[in-house]
């Protein structure tokens, strides 16, 4: 059973945010940007000095993953580290019936035989300029939340389309400190991007679902990609070199990488819609999709390795899903949170406003606008090339962001990759949910669905309406997509492709769940927020962390061992004769058993050879793919997890349980020589 055990101080914390009580930062917290780094906080308490040097290295050596998670550049020929699991799907897509990569694992031996990975994207950080004042400038106090936003939005595309303009590069601004900073951040693209190397999923994810979110661990989570620039490996001047020394027990680390959210700054208020509406919804999804795909997949081989990444993904999610709800619940936290009505048109009022607003349409928009309701690729991609010819025929400031031209070339590298999309997986997807339409239609618009029912084939049951919609829509195929794209609005208007007309049907209805949202939770709780950040920042200014964003971060921490609630000491760093000794206790039943590989080559392994490792570094989701930072800037491990303790990151970290979980640099190595053969590439890491 999973528990998040909310802690005092955790209560604490949330107890003095809904009062707007302004805190500093604690032990080893935070994830801090590049350009105001914990320089002072790392200084105090390791004694060691962040340079600017060491920092623009770390920065510009550090990658984002797609949509996806973190990365780094670890060799001057464009080889990339990441997590097995955040590569899967490129392993899912280029596997066949024949050869299962996500099964068999694989590596290239030669740079000839590195697989291309079609419509996957890497992003390099090398700029980032302030520009709050630019973004503000145009909105006035006279202005309503929603006016404010729109002028905000405009300012932002031309900000993003200029600096492209201008450098070629791309650009997005991110918002900060829940609106009190906007930052423009500028990114070297790579698309031709291959793989190199993969263990096989049994030792990648050794212990399966229910070692997740535990540890200790023995997981080979790492694969290795390489960037290719105008088909040659691309040269790297900023990568990171390989630790030989390993790290030792309260060795100071880093963490740098993409963290994707955090929540760190909400109000009671905001907390209560994450406990009652959000993560309750999320679930309900999860659990009913982890159940067909898991059945799905239990028919045969072959449906297995179709609905494995599916599956993987929502397992993940499930998991960490109720960890989060089940700290949301924990009655001693609430007890503990002082109960205030907002003062009339103060910033909490606003957001409590907001939040009532969402609670009766946040499943609304996330079904429709969010295209929850038609859940499948093909949807996905009928829907985009809707938009696609519509938005485009609008000014770049009045489009929906997605479209912006800043966005557009990453839109349509996913638009148009030639990756395999299975008629069978999609006619599952579809039809459950279209069933799940069925079963809460009425929940969602409350009695007034008839009016909402058009777009959709009432005199097929879901499963003959996915049918016929899958199997007689052609957008699955690049070239169709590619000839519909060119064509336009005149090529969708006129479209006889069913899953097109659905999704020219649905857009009215969508765009108007998308505009309400919008202008009604998203506009004014950014408004609210940002009066709420300008007070913070009066008092400590940059001196505290923006809640994550999925930009660039750096956290800091050390490797350090816990102590479990029955005071079980938890080792720091594991080993590989640990990893046999749990294989051999579970007798090798799945998911204990290790690949036939690691078996047969066990005589060859060093059993002492560190395998994982906890550190108090602070992180999230989207930080997995992260490199495990020395201080000589060396890669001294791979970020895949968190422990069941660090569950609660998303609203407050706590050093005391609360760990990061890397794969050590050291098996990675020991690994690709001893069970791939791998030393060409074993030779290249760091150099």
């Amino acid at each position: 059973m999973i528990t998040p055990f909310p802690t005092l101080r955790w209560i604490i914390f949330v107890a003095l945010i809904c009062c707007c009580v302004i805190l500093p930062v604690r032990a080893d917290e935070g994830m801090w940007l590049f350009d105001v780094p914990p320089t002072t906080q790392v200084k105090e308490k390791y004694g060691f000095e962040l340079t600017p040097e060491w920092l623009q290295h770390v920065q510009q050596s550090s990658i984002r993953f797609g949509r996806r998670g973190s990365a780094s550049f670890v060799s001057s020929q464009g080889l990339i580290m990441t997590n097995h699991h955040v590569g899967a799907r490129n392993l899912h897509e280029l596997s066949t019936p024949e050869n299962n990569l996500l099964e068999n694992g694989f590596y290239a031996k030669t740079f000839d035989d590195e697989l291309p990975c079609s419509g996957l994207e890497i992003l390099v950080p090398v700029s980032s300029e302030d520009v709050t004042e630019k973004v503000n400038a145009g909105a006035t106090p006279e202005m309503s939340a929603e006016e404010a936003q729109k002028v905000r939005n405009a300012v932002i595309a031309t900000l993003e389309k200029e600096a492209s303009d201008k450098t070629k590069l791309r650009y997005e601004v991110t918002t900060l400190y829940q609106g009190g900073a906007y930052r423009l951040y500028g990114y070297k693209i790579y698309n031709d991007i291959r793989l190199v190397w993969a263990p096989e999923q049994t030792i990648a994810a050794f212990g399966g679902d229910p070692d997740n979110y535990e540890y200790p661990r023995y997981c080979v989570d790492c694969s290795l990609f390489r960037a290719y620039e105008n088909g040659k490996p691309a040269k790297i001047e900023h990568f990171l070199k390989w630790s030989t020394g390993g790290v030792k027990d309260g060795e100071l680390v880093f963490v740098s990488g993409f963290p994707g959210r955090t929540e760190r700054s909400y109000t009671r208020e905001h907390l209560e819609f994450q406990r009652n509406i959000y993560f309750p919804w999320r679930l309900r999804k999860l659990y009913r999709r982890e159940v067909i795909y898991s059945a799905f997949g239990n028919r045969s081989l072959e449906n297995q390795r179709r609905i494995a990444d599916d599956l993987g993904g929502v397992q993940n999610y499930r998991k960490r899903a109720i960890g989060q709800l089940q700290g949301l619940q924990t009655p001693s936290l609430w007890k503990n949170i002082p109960q205030t009505k907002p003062a009339k048109n103060s910033p909490e009022e606003k957001i409590q406003n907001a939040l009532q607003f969402a609670q009766n349409h946040y499943m609304g928009y996330d079904c429709i606008e969010l295209g929850e309701f038609f859940n499948s690729q093909t949807f996905k991609i009928a829907r985009m090339l809707v938009r696609l010819a519509y938005e485009t025929e609008k000014p770049n400031s009045e489009r929906l962001k997605e479209y912006r031209d800043g966005n557009l070339e990453s839109l349509k590298q996913t638009l148009f990759a030639d990756t395999p999309i299975y008629e069978d997986v999609e006619i599952l997807k579809l039809t459950d949910s279209l069933t799940m339409l069925n079963e809460i239609l009425n929940e969602i618009l409350y009695g007034k669905e008839d009016k909402f029912l058009y777009f959709i084939d009432r005199d097929l049951s879901p499963k003959e309406y996915a049918t016929e919609l899958i199997l007689h829509s052609k957008v699955r195929d690049v070239t169709e997509r590619k000839r519909i794209a060119e064509g336009g609005i005149q090529a969708v208007k006129y479209s006889n492709d069913p899953m097109i007309q659905l999704a020219l049907r649905l857009e009215p209805v969508a765009k108007k769940f998308r505009e309400d949202y919008e202008n009604n939770v998203e506009a004014p709780m950014t408004a609210a927020y940002a009066e709420l950040a300008k007070k913070r920042f009066e008092k400590l200014g940059t001196s505290v962390y923006p809640d994550a964003a999925f930009t660039l971060r750096l956290s800091y921490g050390a490797v350090k061992g816990y102590k479990e609630d029955d005071g079980t000491d938890v080792v720091p760093i594991t080993t590989i004769a640990g990893m046999f000794d749990r294989a051999e206790k579970q007798k090798f039943k799945e998911p204990f058993d290790p690949p036939k590989s690691w078996k047969d080559g066990k005589t060859k392994l060093n059993p002492n050879t560190p395998f994982n490792l906890v550190t108090t570094n602070d992180i999230i989701g989207g930080n997995s793919g992260s490199p495990l930072i020395n201080t000589k800037g060396e890669v001294a491990g791979l970020v895949f997890d968190g422990n069941i303790y660090s569950l609660s990151n998303n609203f407050i970290y706590t050093e005391t349980q609360s760990r990061c979980v890397s794969v050590h640099a050291d098996v990675i190595v020991e690994a690709l020589r001893k069970i791939y053969g791998a030393d060409r590439i074993a030779d290249e890491l760091g150099k």
